[in-house]
């Protein structure tokens, strides 16, 4: 291994073992560059919060970050910072380029350092991805995911965005940061030089590589330059870009071979473009699936490379480190699921972390709304400064009527703090709708969740009476203090001829093994649970047996069958552009029609950053989609609908409806009553409007740090 000191390159010391009595070795061996020691081997990558944007944020940002550093992580790397105003990802985002703005960093900086971790401040320059009005680019061709056509940088523009760079560089050091991230990666501006996609120059930074990379490397050298061999400088440097025109492997090496003579400390590892079309980050990538690029790279060059993307879990970042495929581990979201995640993982306690599912749903998804973003699984997540977990003033003795992950998270966070807890569970599993998402191919990670919330439970000493109906006399009776209802929700169920018959069964009965469906099926209902019980339907349909077992997991997808499906060129040094090939999805097992009764597109309310997944897999499989039916009636024959006018009959053996929910809630009093005990309702039992585990959980949370 070496590093840049002093001018010159040299051998970084061979780091001693480390002895503590720990799992996961590789993880726990700090790492010398030469300058400076990281603790271990684990980076919490940059994730834009919102905390960032505003100078009076900072004192929630410091928390947040110094959480994560409590918990054990050897180093973070800030959301993007840009070093101007024409590098703004929206209006006004954060920057640091005047000397006031180091008061405001700096109290990011010290309260990470109290706990030996390194940061590292990421400069971001947007490029043509903006959203806002001044943007630039290398030539003047539009993003296909921000509004605004970039302008062309001229010459002058970009020597004074180096100096803006170089200047962000010196403020971050002063600022009391260990170093600097370059964002090279993602299709931001350096990326749109490095590629022929969107750099159609004819001067000294277009044509060639040698050409393109000019930027990126001028860059480098310039800041290396400003602020010495002590400072660490990670260049994110583009591995796979699943975009047409991108790079071949090669090219990506030639470019790391040139950042580390130039004078870069760690090569950081990133995947896709944000406009390809090619699941990088959700919950149906399987983990570490593009670590083998990673590795192409690291074997050919010295400097320390950070493998990322689907990582979330201890047994696969100790794999990843102990066959040599990467020097340290990356995990952005999984330290929003778990600020604590590295500590557990040392101490032995991996089954206690709470694992990132993947699910982006208030994390990407509030950060493209321009919200704060947050966790589904930990809603504490960049709100440490408000929701604090205190001891109670007084136990009290609390009853959770329901064991979904609404009733979970209260009974947890309850505990946490002290109050006697009880979980009444109607089923012979814990897990509420969870139960029905974990079967979905592609969302294995729902197991973990359950799972956290199992052991947590056990830990805490939570008493749990499984396959018990609860009755309003049992409430009445008790001498609970507090009474929670999280009952959740059941499946509605529509009324017209023929729904009674034994070939009709909602996706709970679908979803639970209750019933199977046949080879020809219509699925009425095209929300996110019609989606899920069209792909679950398409590939395979069938519950294991042992589902509910503890110990269970399904064997997910393949890093070779991803790549298929979704055309990838599998070659760790691929000589495809952008790494793609040709897709070969696995076909469907059944033929599936998917309907709604409203016109329009299928799949208007699903999520921003997964629904696009989710589409493109229906279309994979081949499922017929029909918008603006009427459902007229189910006979033997099949199902009969009316679309524009016309009845026609969809010859189906098995109709599933996936037509909404509604609440559970008849154990809340009536007007009039005067109970003993203080009632509370949440999650689906409170509304069942949309099915939302985001809702279902921060109402859990906040109910258990309040009682």
């Amino acid at each position: 291994m070496t590093t840049f000191f002093k001018g010159k390159f040299f051998k970084a010391k061979p780091t001693a073992t480390h002895t503590d009595d720990t799992p996961y070795p590789h993880i726990f061996r700090p790492l010398d560059l030469g300058f400076t020691t990281l603790k271990n081997r684990m980076v919490m990558g940059s994730m834009h919060t919102g905390l960032e944007d505003r100078f009076f944020n900072y004192g929630k940002l410091a928390r947040y970050f110094e959480e994560r550093a409590k918990g054990g992580v050897a180093l973070i790397i800030t959301g993007g910072i840009s070093p101007n105003r024409e590098g703004w990802l929206t209006p006004f985002g954060g920057t640091l380029n005047r000397t006031a703005d180091i008061i405001h960093h700096a109290r990011v900086t010290r309260a990470v350092h109290k706990y030996d971790t390194k940061i590292l401040l990421q400069i971001l320059h947007s490029g043509r991805y903006g959203y806002q009005p001044f943007v630039v680019a290398p030539s003047p061709i539009k993003s296909p995911i921000s509004p605004f056509k970039p302008r062309q940088m001229s010459a002058k523009n970009i020597k004074t965005t180096i100096d803006d760079y170089v200047h962000t560089a010196k403020l971050a050091k002063k600022a009391g940061y260990d170093g600097v991230e370059i964002m090279g990666s993602e299709g931001y501006l350096i990326n749109q030089f490095l590629s022929s996609r969107t750099n159609q120059r004819t001067d000294e930074y277009g044509g060639s590589l040698e050409n393109r990379a000019r930027f990126a490397l001028d860059i480098v050298k310039a800041i290396r330059g400003a602020v010495g061999a002590d400072f660490i400088i990670s260049f994110r440097l583009s591995m796979l870009e699943l975009v047409e025109d991108g790079a071949v492997m090669a090219d990506v090496i030639n470019l790391a071979t040139w950042l580390e003579s130039a004078g870069v400390t760690l090569i950081n590892t990133g995947i896709g473009w944000h406009e390809a079309r090619i699941p990088t980050i959700v919950t149906s990538v399987p983990r570490a699936v593009f670590v083998r690029f990673s590795q192409a790279v690291k074997d050919a060059i010295t400097i320390p490379v950070i493998g990322a993307n689907r990582i979330n879990m201890p047994d696969t970042a100790e794999t990843m480190l102990a066959n040599g495929q990467v020097d340290l581990v990356q995990m952005a979201r999984p330290f929003l699921a778990d600020g604590a995640w590295v500590q557990k993982a040392q101490t032995g306690n991996a089954h206690l972390i709470n694992t990132c599912i993947g699910c982006n749903q208030a994390c990407l998804d509030h950060t493209f709304a321009g919200e704060r973003a947050s966790c589904l699984v930990n809603p504490r997540a960049c709100f440490e400064s408000e929701y604090d977990i205190r001891p109670a003033k007084k136990a009290k003795k609390i009853a959770v009527i329901g064991g979904g992950v609404a009733g979970m998270t209260v009974a947890v966070t309850a505990s946490e703090r002290g109050h006697d807890v009880t979980i009444f569970e109607r089923n012979s599993t814990l897990g509420g709708q969870f139960n029905f998402a974990k079967v979905i191919p592609g969302k294995e990670e729902f197991f973990e969740t359950i799972r956290y919330y199992r052991n947590m439970i056990e830990k805490l000493n939570i008493k749990v009476q499984l396959n018990h109906e609860v009755s309003d006399e049992f409430l009445k009776n008790s001498n609970f203090d507090d009474i929670v209802i999280a009952t959740g929700v059941v499946p509605r169920k529509v009324r017209f001829d023929g729904t009674d018959l034994p070939q009709v069964m909602t996706y709970a009965e679908l979803l639970s093994g209750q019933k199977v469906a046949g080879e020809r099926v219509a699925v009425l209902g095209a929300g996110g649970i019609g989606f899920d019980v069209a792909e679950f339907l398409a590939h395979g349909g069938v519950i294991a047996k042992d589902v509910h077992d503890p110990t269970y997991r399904p064997t997910a997808q393949s890093p070779d069958e991803f790549f298929a499906q979704w055309g990838v060129n599998p070659e760790p040094h691929y000589d495809s552009q952008g790494g793609l090939a040709k897709p070969a999805p696995t076909p469907s097992c059944r033929q599936i029609y998917l309907l709604q009764r409203s016109e329009g597109k299928l799949g208007k309310g699903l999520n921003k950053t997964t629904g696009w997944v989710h589409k493109a897999v229906i279309k994979q499989a081949g499922v017929i989609q029909i918008a603006g039916a009427t459902y007229d009636k189910i006979t033997d024959e099949g199902l009969w609908i009316t679309v524009n006018g016309q009845a026609q009959l969809l010859r189906v053996d098995s109709v599933v409806l996936c037509v909404g929910q509604e609440s559970v809630n008849h154990l809340m009093p009536k007007l009039g009553d005067t109970p003993k005990a203080h009632y509370h309702i949440i999650g689906g039992a409170k509304n069942a409007k949309r099915l939302d585990a985001k809702r279902a959980i921060r109402e859990g949370f906040l109910l258990g740090i309040h009682l």
